[in-house]
Parts: structure tokens; sequence; C-alpha cells
């Protein structure tokens, strides 16, 4: 099993932390990893990118050309990535930001900001765009995410963990 991830958007929406978030769930949950983040000069604003890599074997490479699953949070990134995606690839994306008609058989939206904004989880779309994305594709089970980000979340925002696993859940148990 191996899972080729790749999420992107502007500095600022957390494609760094959920790709950490997804990395340390992994190992957490004995896989293989491999994360490796890709930023601009200018952080917030600037384009990121994060590719994260899940297997039962060894990582040759933490490169992710052909992602299995692209999570883009804007359409630049969606029009960046989207030709790459593996046959039989998801595609799950953040609606609010992205009106576009994705032409792919595993496209899946979720108006996550709009989710985020309107029910007090200001700042939190990229959880719950992960919550969808764990619903839909498997990749990783809600007890390793768990785990997982009571490792990511620094202990001087210790605070902001149940806002952060109530947010994963509102993605997970998004019907749309």
């Amino acid at each position: 099993m191996e899972n080729k991830i790749l999420i992107a958007g502007f500095g600022g929406q957390g494609v760094l932390f959920l790709g950490k978030l997804i990395a340390y769930s992994g190992l957490i949950g004995d896989k293989e990893v491999s994360w490796l983040p890709s930023y601009g000069p200018e952080m917030r604003g600037g384009t990121a990118n994060c590719s994260v890599i899940l297997s039962d074997s060894p990582v040759g490479s933490p490169i992710v050309s052909n992602p299995d699953v692209l999570i883009p949070m804007n359409l630049p990134s969606l029009e960046k990535f989207e030709n790459a995606v593996n046959k039989g690839g998801f595609i799950i994306y953040d609606s609010s930001l992205i009106q576009k008609d994705v032409k792919n058989d595993k496209a899946f939206g979720i108006p996550a900001t709009k989710i985020a904004n309107e029910t007090g989880y200001h700042g939190l779309a990229n959880m719950i765009l992960f919550g969808y994305v764990l619903k839909k594709t498997n990749m990783l089970s809600l007890d390793l995410v768990n785990e997982g980000i009571k490792k990511v979340v620094p202990a001087k925002k210790a605070h902001l963990l149940p806002k952060n696993i109530e947010a994963i859940m509102l993605g997970y148990n998004y019907e749309g």
C-alpha cells in the first residue's frame, strides 16, 4: 500500500500543518513516511505545497509528481496540479474557493472555508477539508489522526486541540 498525497494552496491556509498531521498520523500507524514542504519566499500569501507519502515499504523518493490524492485549497493550485493526478486518484478541494468543474471521476468538493466561517472555526478550513478527505479516501483512521494531531499542535497552542478535532469531524460528517 502506498498513498502519495499533494496538498497545495496559499501560505497561511495550513497546507504544511496538514501535511505534518498526515505524516505524524502515518508514523503512529507504523507506516513508512515522507514529508516534503515547499513554499515561496513570502510564507503567508505566497504559494505553498506539501508532498506526503504513506507506505508499507521504504519510500525511495519524497517527491510526489503524480499524486493519488490531490488536496488543492485554491484555484491556482488546482489548475497547476489537477492533470498530474494518477488515474483513479482523488481530487478533494475547497469548493468555497474553487468554483470550477473538475474533470475527474473521484473529484469531491466541500465548502470548507464557508463552513469554517459559518460555524466559528475560522482558520480551520484545512481541518474541515481533511476530515472530508479521510471520509472519501480511508487513507488513515480517525483514531490515528486523533493521536497524530496531539503531536503537531504545539504545547503553547494546546487549547486549540479540541477545536481542531471538532473541525476534522465537521468535514468527516459532511454530506455533500
